[in-house]
């Protein structure tokens, strides 16, 4: 029996970006959680790991080249240590400027550049309300590091609204890396 080929072509390209400074405790969730995704999951060709750490602007290229970018972040929104956040369209510019974060608003700077440039993604921007941004750790407080499965959860489903099939690799298969990028 001759398996058909699967078209990758047809698919979207999916770019999961995990954002933050892992020197500042829960100001490094989005890379954390981005570790976690590539040791727990496979993925089709069409999706990308990217660690974007703090490089804010100079990730412009990978944003550019998604049609559909899901960022991972701590939140700051005056909520609780711990809440969970979907941030999406318009919301996403008001949220990140109130951060005060200097890798955020490089980010937002990414992005306008791309609407500029009539190549922005889809973007959806997961995350949580970190507790500790400014104690230097590169350990998570325990309040973010118990979402990061949920965050993941939250990932997940955005893949599966965007109709890309993911699987869980096998135990005892831990490729950290194996496909993730580095800016």
């Amino acid at each position: 029996m001759v398996k058909e080929k699967v078209n990758a072509s047809k698919f979207p390209k999916v770019t999961i970006m995990g954002i933050g400074n892992t020197l500042f405790s829960d100001e490094g969730f989005g890379v954390r959680t981005l570790e976690a995704i590539e040791a727990r999951y496979r993925f089709p060709e069409t999706v990308t790991l990217v660690d974007g750490g703090v490089l804010g602007i100079n990730l412009l290229g990978y944003v550019s080249d998604s049609e559909n970018l899901i960022v991972i972040d701590c939140i700051r929104n005056k909520g609780n240590p711990g809440d969970l956040y979907r941030l999406s369209g318009d919301e996403i510019p008001e949220r990140v400027r109130a951060k005060n974060s200097l890798h955020q608003i490089d980010f937002l700077e990414a992005l306008t550049l791309c609407q500029a440039m009539g190549s922005a993604p889809n973007t959806v921007i997961v995350g949580v309300e970190p507790f500790d941004i400014q104690t230097l750790s590169v350990e998570l407080t325990d309040v973010t590091r118990c979402r990061i499965s949920s965050v993941i959860d939250m990932v997940l489903a955005e893949l599966d609204r965007l109709k890309i099939s993911y699987e869980v690799r096998p135990d005892g298969e831990c490729a950290l890396r194996d496909c993730m990028r580095f800016a």
